[in-house]
């Protein structure tokens, strides 16, 4: 018998509401049933916006130097349970073990940036940038000097709002560097992966946040609609597909919250004939198929220009039909399950629709040898796509990779910039030339050159373009920072 997931509020787990939906929480490659998680938790997320109001003074008055001594311990504390996290995601999440590995490396990461906080949070100031006669005594005293300041200072609670597909790393994209600001927190996390955030969160409490500072509720749309409207709440971070964080940057923004939303991704590939081919074939798998597909920085379109399809088409296809399908903890594992069955029914119909579409399917995930039980489909390709076909042009959010084929750079890189997206582009060659045109006129927010999952670092922006990001300051980097502070500008003058 499975049980329900609780909230952490006010520093420790309760149980949260009894009534409304739930969803049931189950184990992606087994079928195992894991918990239930509460959709209607408005009274959960009521109690935690009210814990983390009331903390927010006293942790806005705490000097940053002290929040930091916190989030230096959380650091520690995460690389002591790193083992079990990495093994809580493969469980929930259906991960394989290295890449439940590098989501806990990464969100580590973010944390580690979060620890800069008294450098990043600095100001400026400009003395004698004025003088007043008014006060003057003598002509020669030359009158009172004007100073003037700008601080950085927290904003109040905020809101992160996070998806699935990497349940320890996104939460950290958001929390940790809020809270070093002096903000309190509001973490509503995927119900698909509830377990894994409610782990991180009493880990940070246990690392000596204050009760309050970092709470986290379980929830659906009417939690959702609930925090990003609330009177108390004054900044939302999301991460989600397009459609709802366009719903989520409009309401919160209608509201007078700051808001910043990553959104989803339809990421392309070109491979230009000059490319190191060993290259290629171990970015295009590991951006196609990494993650069974689910990240919003899958390559999920190549396109090969000129001849290069002649050898990219069949050395991708062998090395996506040699890859190991199975749950993520077994040996040799290269690609786990989908998230949950129905996201399974959508990847399958997507490789229909690009076969009635006309779309050659040169490897068939619904024919591949897979396990018995869990929401797998093989690694499938798909030849001769053109634009205007859905699996152009959708996010399908699974293991297909779409290839096009053009006859010049230019060509491809029109076809690319057609995109409503604009997350992610790669370009695979040898040439300084095309890679210079490439990064002057992709249109996308982060750009790859001979690498496959352009990921940047927590030292810098998650910088999505176009419908892949909605609102002004980015996730991490200097971004981060501005966005869950505010300027305070001060002017001065002593007589």
């Amino acid at each position: 018998m499975s049980t329900r997931v609780e909230q952490f509020i006010e520093g420790r787990r309760v149980a949260g509401d009894a009534d409304g939906a739930i969803h049931e929480n189950v184990n992606p490659a087994t079928g195992e049933r894991l918990a239930e998680v509460s959709l209607d938790a408005v009274a959960s997320a009521e109690a935690a916006v009210q814990s983390a109001r009331d903390a927010f003074p006293a942790w806005a008055a705490t000097p940053v130097g002290e929040r930091c001594q916190a989030m230096f311990a959380y650091k520690q504390l995460l690389e002591d349970h790193f083992e079990e996290l990495a093994s809580m995601i493969v469980t929930e999440h259906g991960k394989t073990k290295a890449e439940a590995n590098g989501d806990v490396r990464r969100g580590i990461d973010c944390v580690e940036f979060a620890c800069a906080a008294p450098s990043l949070m600095m100001g400026r100031s400009l003395p004698q940038i004025a003088v007043s006669s008014s006060f003057c005594r003598t002509e020669d005293e030359g009158g009172v000097g004007i100073d003037s300041a700008v601080d950085r200072v927290p904003l109040g609670v905020c809101v992160g709002i996070t998806p699935f597909n990497f349940p320890i790393m996104v939460p950290l994209w958001m929390w940790p560097m809020a809270v070093a600001c002096g903000n309190t927190f509001v973490l509503k996390p995927s119900e698909k992966v509830s377990m894994c955030a409610v782990r991180e969160v009493e880990l940070a409490c246990e690392a000596g946040f204050p009760p309050g500072v970092l709470n986290l509720v379980t929830g659906g749309p009417k939690v959702v609609d609930h925090l990003i409207t609330h009177d108390d709440v004054k900044a939302v971070s999301f991460v989600g597909s397009s459609r709802v964080a366009k719903h989520v940057y409009q309401t919160g923004s209608a509201a007078g919250k700051r808001v910043q939303c990553m959104g989803g991704a339809k990421n392309f590939m070109i491979i230009m004939p000059d490319a190191n081919r060993d290259a290629v074939i171990d970015g295009v798998i590991g951006s196609a198929f990494g993650n069974t597909g689910q990240r919003c920085l899958a390559g999920s379109v190549a396109i090969a220009v000129g001849d290069a399809a002649e050898w990219f088409v069949p050395a991708v296809t062998e090395a996506a039909r040699g890859l190991k399908v199975a749950a993520g903890d077994e040996a040799g594992v290269q690609m786990g399950p989908l998230i949950d069955e129905a996201s399974r029914e959508r990847v399958l119909g997507y490789i229909g629709t690009g076969a009635d579409e006309g779309a050659t399917v040169v490897l068939d995930g619904r024919d591949a040898e897979l396990p018995a039980t869990g929401c797998f489909v093989g690694p499938t390709i798909l030849d001769h796509v053109r634009p205007g076909m859905r699996v152009a042009e959708d996010e399908i959010f699974g293991p297909v990779l779409s290839i096009m084929r053009e006859d010049t750079l230019d060509a491809a890189l029109a076809t690319m910039n057609r995109s409503p997206y604009g997350n992610m582009a790669v370009l695979f060659t040898e040439s300084g030339y095309h890679a210079r045109r490439f990064q002057t006129n992709a249109g996308a927010g982060m750009l790859g050159i001979n690498v496959g999952v352009p990921a940047p670092m927590a030292v810098f922006p998650f910088s999505g373009w176009k419908d892949s990001f909605f609102g002004t300051l980015h996730a991490n980097g200097d971004d981060a920072v501005r966005f869950y502070t505010e300027y305070r500008v001060t002017v001065s003058r002593w007589m």
